[in-house]
């Protein structure tokens, strides 16, 4: 029998004389034959997604560096590359979160309680996009937008509405939204508070993570500077008094969606996350006492694999740079949560029931990475909001995965495997040299400011593109497999011109039935704020949305003293 090294410091085993004549015979017998190796239309390709070389095997020799306690540990222990959790899924399912949200609260209000009644475990808000970039439904540029991509908010009333019905104390809820996230908070809150629930009680997650929005989602307000104080600001106003609060969802998926690799998207949102870390602890708190409650976000993406070593990879980096870089003692300090969606930027309008099938992939490629919540996107949601009946679809999906592949009942299966642990062990050092370049800058905000990460993502996305037009990577009825066909049957969900109206409408009956004068002092409280580094932004922004202010006035208000940010072109 072959020599196994010392299991309390590597992976591999000594091979034998038997198995390396094996490995000779195979090797010579795969380097005699094409193998169908990168041959066009092939499916084969000898590198990732994100361009990482790939060998057709890999062995012991691969992993024989790596040390099991150092490296990979046990579910729970550092550095958590195998999970945080020690039982993981036997103990609990991940949560599913549907993300959902259009037209006006009164509709998404109801397609909440379909979701709750089919079996969804947490709401995720999907915002329009005037209520994304701080513009009221009534806006000039607002203009045919309104409900479209999301649901629309404009004020205190609209929250309300949005949670009829829905017990805040007992559900939890993810906000995606970034510029105007404050404020959405500050809804919630109040909104919450008077149903009765105090704010102490509220559970769930705020996107707010601005740093990634000037890399690649572009839906930002002001400076990046500025915006980092009011993120500041939030997460000392919910360590203060919000305790099942998560402040901050630091996101990834927008960066992939954006046109990056696997790697960059690991590498920038760990490093977006250590510049919310450090611009904390420059603020004068304690770093134990936000960061295990700070989340991430991550795309799941098609090349499965890729996807699921970026997990275990951002785990271990996280864990070991908030242990000893920035200092952290309490153990959940070191533990990275995240969500996960799967990549909207995969599905394709032609053939666009092959979506489900992509989907389902990407689903289990985020159970076997680990996460603690998932969203599957529907199979029309490149072609429009989704239907109801599609939602359903995309929630069975997740079901079936957790309730009938048995992928659940064994902890980090594929831990272990030569390629696997490879594969994590490459990508932790392919994001180990782009943390190291964007030091090189001064940091995230001023690697932003000269342009590093857009350069990337566009370099990225435009060899990606290369790679479909050559064939190299086959998308199934997009570059191969095509055929003529038309929507068909397919039922797409519209949103009227009669949604917009009304809406506008709706946030101008507000305007003319509050008390303008509480209005006036409200936002003259949050200027105030604002000026002062001092004052934190969140009580008068809660101020300021009780007095029926609306976000665009909030924003206006906020504007004043901070500016409007402008992007530097990059070519």
């Amino acid at each position: 029998m072959a020599k196994m090294i010392d299991r309390a410091s590597g992976l591999g085993a000594q091979p034998s004389p038997e198995f390396e004549e094996q490995k000779t015979r195979w090797e010579a017998s795969w380097h005699s034959r094409t193998a169908r190796r990168g041959e066009p239309g092939s499916g084969a390709t000898d590198r990732t997604i994100s361009d990482l070389p790939l060998k057709p095997m890999y062995g012991p020799e691969d992993v024989a560096h790596l040390d099991l306690a150092r490296d990979l540990a046990y579910p729970a222990e550092f550095p958590y590359t195998r999970g945080i959790h020690a039982g993981m899924y036997r103990d609990r399912l991940w949560t599913m979160r549907q993300f959902a949200g259009f037209g006006n609260a009164k509709q998404t209000n109801e397609r909440y309680h379909f979701l709750l009644s089919q079996g969804q475990m947490g709401l995720s808000v999907a915002f329009d996009m005037p209520t994304l970039m701080g513009y009221d439904s009534d806006a000039p540029q607002s203009r045919g937008e309104v409900g479209r991509c999301g649901v629309a908010i404009d004020s205190m009333r609209d929250m309300e509405i949005l949670f009829d019905g829905i017990d805040l104390g007992e559900i939890t809820t993810s906000m995606t939204i970034n510029g105007p996230a404050a404020i959405a908070l500050a809804q919630y809150i109040a909104t919450a508070e008077g149903k009765g629930t105090p704010r102490r009680m509220l559970g769930g997650t705020l996107q707010a993570d601005i740093l990634k929005e000037y890399i690649a989602q572009k839906e930002w307000i002001f400076p990046p500077r500025p915006h980092v104080r009011v993120i500041v600001d939030m997460m000392k106003f919910c360590t203060a008094e919000m305790p099942r609060w998560n402040t901050i969802s630091i996101s990834g998926y927008h960066i992939r969606e954006a046109g990056s690799t696997a790697v960059q998207e690991l590498a920038f949102t760990l490093a977006d996350g250590f510049a919310y870390v450090e611009a904390a602890v420059k603020a004068g708190m304690d770093v134990d006492s936000f960061a295990p409650r700070l989340s991430f976000f991550f795309n799941s993406h098609i090349d499965f694999f890729e996807e699921i070593c970026k997990f275990r990879a951002a785990r271990r980096i996280y864990a070991r740079r908030m242990r000893d870089k920035y200092g952290a003692k309490d153990p959940r300090s070191w533990t990275l949560r995240f969500h996960t969606q799967t990549a909207g930027c995969s599905a394709t309008a032609q053939q666009p029931e092959n979506n489900i099938v992509r989907v389902a992939y990407e689903a289990m490629a985020a159970v076997l990475g680990g996460t603690q919540s998932l969203h599957t996107n529907s199979m029309d949601e490149v072609l429009a909001l989704p239907t109801e009946k599609n939602v359903e679809i995309a929630l069975r999906t997740q079901q079936v995965l957790a309730y009938e592949t048995n992928v659940t009942n064994v902890i980090d299966p594929l831990g272990g495997s030569y390629f696997v642990e490879a594969l994590t062990d490459e990508m932790e050092k392919q994001a180990e040299e782009y943390f190291r370049q964007i030091d090189e800058y001064g940091g995230v905000v001023e690697a932003i400011e000269a342009g590093f990460f857009q350069h990337e993502i566009a370099d990225a996305s435009y060899r990606y593109q290369r790679s479909l037009e050559t064939k190299e990577r086959i998308i199934v009825g997009v570059n191969a497999f095509e055929k003529e066909e038309t929507q068909g049957d397919l039922q797409l969900l519209k949103i009227t011109e009669e949604i917009e109206r009304g809406q506008a409408r709706a946030v101008q009956d507000v305007r003319a039935n509050r008390d303008a004068a509480k209005v006036e002092a409200a936002l003259a409280s949050l200027k105030r704020a604002c000026a002062d580094e001092r004052q934190n932004v969140m009580p008068p922004l809660i101020e300021a949305v009780n007095a029926l202010a609306t976000e665009g006035e909030i924003v206006e208000a906020m504007v004043s003293v901070f500016g409007r940010y402008t992007e530097r072109a990059a070519f």
